[in-house]
């Protein structure tokens, strides 16, 4: 087995920071349990696989892949910062010269392009529904404790469950919360959620963020993800609600630590941008 590897730091320009993905080349088939095996290996929150989708395509010249995402545990459906990953080793590393490349992914074509020193996304919008509180109430309890909650919403696409805390808090008590996600996995058995979005206001004035995240899936072996592309799907329709804007900045407060340009579009569909640094190159 022979497969060129990358690990890239996503959302992010320093080595180190953002949220790490494992970046596969796939020159020739690869079957569904060495998928895994790889992904269970490199124990990152996703690894992905970029594929060839016909004979005679090229790393360096096609503009169209296919791209699949795996945790150490399972695939998943959608994951926003290991195609930004993907997209850097194809712009960076691949020198490809496309100015656009679509991705063929379980949740349908998604296209990345480079704008200056960022890669930009084309991700699916996913809206967040308001959600009974006590089907959720132990959940909810689990991760933020006594304190207070302002809404909560749920992404039937994402499976995601948003929670977002009381705007008398800042960023700091977002940061300084003690989680315990591994809990999660034995209050919610039921399948409806997949991911945990805690999020607060942000202050959007100068240079200000407009909001804060952090991310929990145990449901997909990632106790809590530095920063999470496909959170911001689910973030970005309901900040882009709440606040009247269709620009946003966004940070995900994890240990590690990101930043997000986002633009929600009139289509249903929103603009994720972000920096990479690739740190690691070898071969499988």
């Amino acid at each position: 087995m022979q497969i060129p590897l990358f690990t890239v730091d996503a959302f992010t320009n320093r080595p180190f920071s953002g949220n790490p993905a494992a970046v596969c080349l796939l020159e020739n088939d690869l079957d569904e349990d060495s998928h895994q095996k790889i992904a269970t290996e490199m124990n990152l929150s996703e690894t992905a696989f970029i594929r060839k989708l016909k004979p005679g395509d090229d790393f360096t010249k096609s503009s169209c892949f296919g791209l699949r995402w795996f945790t150490p545990v399972s695939e998943v459906p959608l994951c926003g910062h290991a195609t930004l990953a993907s997209a850097a080793v194809l712009f960076h590393v691949q020198k490809n010269t496309n100015s656009v490349i679509t991705f063929v992914t379980l949740s349908g074509e998604l296209k990345a392009r480079q704008v200056k020193d960022h890669i930009v996304l084309d991700l699916p919008l996913c809206p967040a529904y308001p959600q009974e509180l006590k089907e959720v109430e132990e959940l909810i309890k689990a991760a933020v404790g006594d304190l207070s909650v302002q809404d909560v919403r749920y992404s039937p696409e994402t499976k995601n469950l948003l929670v977002c805390l009381s705007d008398t808090y800042g960023r700091s008590v977002l940061e300084e919360l003690k989680v315990n996600a591994q809990h999660f996995l034995s209050i919610e058995k039921t399948g409806k959620v997949k991911g945990l979005i805690l999020t607060v206001k942000g202050n959007s004035s100068g240079n200000g963020h407009d909001f804060y995240s952090r991310y929990f899936a145990p449901w997909y072996g990632v106790l809590e993800d530095p920063v999470t592309g496909s959170a911001h799907a689910v973030l970005s329709s309901y900040w882009s609600e709440q606040l009247g804007k269709k620009e946003l900045l966004a940070f995900q407060c994890s240990r590690r630590g990101g930043e997000l340009k986002i633009s929600v579009r009139s289509d249903g569909r929103v603009d994720i941008a972000g920096q990479s640094a690739v740190v690691l190159k070898g071969n499988l």
